[in-house]
Formats: C-alpha cells, structure tokens, sequence
C-alpha cells in the first residue's frame, strides 16, 4: 500500500508537469520567408496582448483575390503555426484571409504554460477582435486541429460570432484524455487510469491547482459546444490512437442540432487530409462556403 501511495504520487507530480510543459518549437526567418514565397503573398507578422497581459503572435495574410472572409486556423499541442499552413494554403487559393496564431506556451506567442483551452478560449476571442477591426470580413470562420480544435470549441462558447467552424480530433474532457493519457504511457486502455491509477490522475490535476492556479478539469470542448449555436464541423479519424473518434462522438450527442460529425476510415491523428485529400478539400471548403450563405440570409 506504501509503494502504491508512493507511487502515485511520484506519477501524479509527473504527469502534472508534463501538461504544463510543451515542446516550444520556434520559428526562424527564414522559414517566415520561404513560407511567405510559397503562398505567393506577403506574410505580416501579427500580435496582440492577453487578457492576463501575455503577448501572442501570429502570421496574418490576404490572398490575391479575396472573398471577403477569413479563417482563423489553431494549431495542436507542441506545435506552432508553421504547422496549419498547409490549410492556410488551401484557403488563401480559395480567396480567405487567414490568421495563423502561436497558442500560448508555443512558438512566439507568450506564457509560461499551456491551459488547453481555459484561457487560450478568450485568446481566441481577442484575436477575432483584431482580425474584426483589421480586415472587417463578411464572415470569419475558425478551423484546428487537436488541442487547437479543442481550444476552438471551447471558444465559441463565448465568441458566438464564427459563422462556422471545423474541429479535427478534438478531445471532448480534458479529464477523459488524462485517464487514456496514462493508459497510452503503457499500451494499455483507458480503464488503467481510470481504475488503478485513478489517484494518480486526480492528483495530477490537484498539482495543477496548487502550482498554477489553474483547474484542468474544467477544459471541456463537450460542455462549451453544449451551450453554442456555432455549427460545427467535427472530423475524426477512426484510426485515430492519440485521441479516440469517441471524444468526437461525444462532442455531437451534446449538441447534435448544431453539429456534423464525418468519420473517416483509416485515417489516424489529424489524418484527414492525407487520407483522403480531395473530399477533405471539398468538405472542408464547402462547409464554409455554406454556411457564408445561411449567415448573409439571416
């Protein structure tokens, strides 16, 4: 009983910090030059300052010719925004404007630890702000992946003005995901966090409270996409061994009204498009070109 107590207080502390602490991947010059060369547009280099006076930074360009809209595209865990510009592509072809953030604790952007989703959700909304008064688009539309695509959902809460968003394997509690977390750590199921090592978990969150301030648990993409009128559109791989395609479905039976779900098989982790590159571009592209309409017949 000694060792088990000990034990999972050691993985507990573990755990803790792991979740504060993301690989910080930073962006050189000459990646913003190459990047901005390949779009055949002028990258500029973005920034604003947190509720909590944290600055955040990002990428912002407009394509050649626009149709009036934008897209904000959020990056995953460890990550930073070089990784969504494969999207910003897509969408600058189409004629989108796009805002390409660093999420806090990641890339440039400010901040001593990630909080997936608890503050980075009023990020999002004073980044739409800016993106409202720089440009003043018809419609804005906001797209991630992973924990971007759980931070998006957890925004809209708030920021009922998207006209639409994509969400591509989101966690539906970040509570659930720390349970299959610790499975993973062993190649074994969620039932071992859930179970065995219960306590272990629990008092990761408990570290987080005590250390940071800050309740993980209450990262919950479900409950925010509960309270929101935002369609969404959730995709998710059924191959998916990082986050399984049953956080997705559970983000849909929370709000099945307001929610599209399109499983995808054999694609894996944020695998969409690499599965099935021409319907990924025709979804994706059509669900916001859609909703541009239904939003300007209001």
């Amino acid at each position: 009983m000694l060792l088990y107590i000990l034990g999972s207080l050691i993985l507990g502390i573990s755990l803790g910090e792991l979740a504060f602490r993301p690989n910080r991947r930073l962006i050189t010059q000459e990646q913003t030059i190459g990047i901005s060369a390949d779009f055949g547009v002028s990258l500029q280099n973005v920034s604003i300052t947190a509720s909590d006076h944290v600055t955040l930074r990002g990428w912002y360009a407009r394509p050649v010719s626009s149709n009036g809209n934008a897209v904000i595209l959020l990056h995953g865990h460890g990550d930073n925004r070089q990784g969504m510009t494969g999207y910003a592509e897509l969408f600058l072809s189409r004629g989108f404007s796009v805002l390409l953030p660093d999420s806090r604790a990641h890339g440039e952007s400010g901040g001593r630890f990630p909080t997936f989703g608890i503050n980075e959700s009023e990020d999002v909304h004073r980044w739409f702000d800016w993106l409202t008064k720089q440009d003043h688009p018809k419609c804005i539309f906001g797209m991630g992946e992973s924990m971007g695509a759980a931070i998006l959902l957890q925004a809209i809460r708030k920021e009922s003005r998207f006209c639409a968003v994509i969400a591509e394997s989101p966690f539906a509690s970040f509570r659930e995901v720390g349970y299959l977390r610790v499975g993973q750590f062993v190649h074994a199921g969620p039932w071992l966090g859930e179970v065995p090592l219960r306590p272990a978990v629990e008092l990761a969150f408990l570290y987080g409270r005590v250390t940071r301030h800050v309740d993980l648990t209450k990262a919950s993409p479900e409950f925010a996409v509960a309270e929101s009128r935002v369609p969404v559109l959730l995709i998710h791989g059924l191959a998916d061994t990082n986050i399984p395609v049953q956080e997705s479905e559970t983000i849909h039976a929370a709000n099945s009204a307001y929610t599209t779900l399109w499983e995808i098989p054999g694609a894996g982790h944020c695998g969409g498009i690499s599965t099935v590159p021409k319907e990924f571009t025709a979804r994706v592209v059509g669900w916001f070109e859609s909703h541009e309409y239904a939003s300007a017949a209001k």
